[in-house]
Order: structure tokens, then sequence, then C-alpha cells
């Protein structure tokens, strides 16, 4: 049995191991085969050669990633165990908080994917954020919609989804449309007031400043200087798609968020968001994020059930 000794240098030894030791815990248990202990700021492994190479390797990327960004947290461990430092890079901006809503409360990417979001979108005009429920698409996306409104870059925000169910399924509910759809915009006000007060946010509604509305009222209308989110994208036809795209105008930031897992359009038509990624995936100016299970950040067991059905729907 070889052994190695590992010296942490240029960060203290706390950040590495975690609070109550806990990433340090989690990296013991990526690592059976080794006999691994942590004290001060020497960390000994026991074992194979080309396990400790292994092990030597990825902790030392764990350093550096500290190091480049000062964030550690048990997605990036779990990352930088899994994945090639070159890999997992992102700006150092896109570590920074987005912005800093009510009650002070920062706003940032908490995420790789997410932080891949953050640069898509100060790189690129039009973006696809893809992945599964709880990943923070949306809620990422409003943020910077946010930032970029407060920072003056665009004059308003747009949110759309398309309201599948407006014409049958909510008539029975009281109200003219816009009462009736309100319920179904809820998500998109939700991450609003977490980011801006409500007597505020009242008052950019009312203005125009903000507009929260079903995809087909987006059709005939051309979007300058707007910060514009289409949430829910798998539920949109080829129609549907090809409009809201073509609506960009000048000054124009498009973000389209969609799980292509979970579609509620007939079995027959195609998803609009399938398709567009598939015509649109060598565009130059356009980007697509995909997201995972790894960056769910609702409760935990949000991933274990997104684990759960993809072992039922994926058995093989």
């Amino acid at each position: 049995m070889d052994e190695r000794v590992i010296k942490i240098e240029k960060i203290d030894p706390k950040d590495l191991f975690g609070p109550q030791n806990k990433y340090i815990k989690f990296i013991k248990l990526k690592y059976p085969e080794l006999k691994i202990v942590a004290r001060g700021d020497k960390i000994k492994a026991y074992g194979k050669k080309d396990d400790l190479n292994e092990f030597e390797k990825r902790i030392k990327q764990i350093i550096n990633y500290f190091i480049e960004y000062n964030i550690l947290s048990d997605n990036e461990i779990e990352m930088l165990l899994n994945s090639s430092y070159e890999n997992i890079k992102t700006s150092t901006d896109s570590h920074k908080p987005i912005l800093h809503g009510v009650n002070g409360r920062v706003i940032k990417a908490k995420t790789l994917n997410q932080r891949r979001i953050v640069d898509a979108v100060n790189n690129s005009n039009m973006v696809f954020a893809i992945g599964p429920a709880g990943t923070g698409k949306t809620y990422t996306g409003i943020a910077l919609a946010v930032k970029s409104l407060k920072q003056k870059e665009v004059k308003r925000i747009i949110l759309t989804r398309p309201a599948l169910e407006a014409g049958e399924n909510l008539g029975f509910l009281p109200g003219d449309l816009k009462d009736k759809l309100d319920p179904y915009m809820q998500p998109l006000y939700d991450a609003l007031k977490d980011m801006i007060p409500s007597i505020k946010l009242k008052k950019y509604i009312e203005d125009g400043v903000i507009q929260i509305a079903p995809l087909a009222f987006m059709r005939g209308r051309t979007l300058d200087n707007a910060f514009v989110i289409l949430d829910e994208g798998q539920n949109t036809t080829h129609s549907q798609m090809k409009m809201f795209l073509t609506r960009m105008g000048k000054n124009a930031k498009f973000l389209i968020t969609g799980d292509p897992g979970q579609i509620d359009l007939p079995s027959r038509i195609t998803s609009g968001i399938k398709e567009a990624l598939l015509i649109l995936k060598d565009t130059e100016g356009v980007e697509i994020v995909h997201l995972n299970d790894s960056d769910v950040v609702r409760n935990t067991l949000v991933k274990k059930i997104i684990d759960a059905y993809k072992n039922i729907e994926n058995p093989n």
C-alpha cells in the first residue's frame, strides 16, 4: 500500500474541508478504495498508486478552483471530482452576485450551468436554457433581466409562457382573461417578488415596464430595448416558437427556457423548443446551455425524484 501526502497551500484548509468537515467527508465517499486522513494543513491518503494519482489530481483541482473563484459548495465539489478543470471553467463575473433583491437578499448563480447561463446571456443576444424542473433556469434569467433593467441596459422586461389551457380548462375560473391567466403566470411573479419591492413591482407592471403575458399576446409585436424570457418553451408549437423568435428587435435579449421531459402538447405535435434546438444549434449569436439534475437547487428531495423518474422512463 502506497502513501501520499498532499500539503494544502494558498488556501485555508477549513475552506477545503468544509463546515463540520462536510466536503472532505463527501470526498472520502467518492474514494472508498482509499484510506484518507485530513488533519491540519495536510491530507494523507493510502492505497494503490493509480488511485492516489487520481485523488491528488482532483484535490489540487479543487484547490485551484477555490483560488480562482473563492467559492466551494457540494455542487462544485461533485463537479470537480467528475469533470476536468477546463470543462467546468466559467467567467469570474458569473460567480459574482447578479443583484441584491428584497431585504438585501443576494441573488447569484449557484451552480456551474447557472453560471453558464450568465455567461451566455452576457455574450449572446439569444440563449436557450434547457433542463429539468428546479434547476433555476427561469429564476436565473429573471435575475439577469432585472439587473439589465436596473442598469438601464434595457427599457422593459417581457415575460411570457404558452398558456395551453387558457381557452378551455381555465374557462371556469372567475374574472377576466388576466384574472384567469395570473395563476398560470404565478411562478414568474414569485421570482420578481424576490428581486423587486412590491410597491415598485406593482408600478412597473402598471406602467408596462414589466409585462407578463401569454405567448399569444406576442404576435405582431417587435420587441425593442427589452429583455424577453419565454418560459415553458417545451409547450410551444412550431408556429408559436417561430413567431416568438422573430419578434426580436433592436437591443433585445431573448432567453428561452424549457424542459423537454415535461411536454404537455398532444403527442402528434412536435415541441417547438426541440425543433428550434436542432435548427439553430449552429447559428452564430445563439447559445444553448443544458442543465441537469446536478443543478437542482430546490429541496434536495427534488433531485431524488428526478432520478427515480429517470430510472422508470429510461430503464436501460
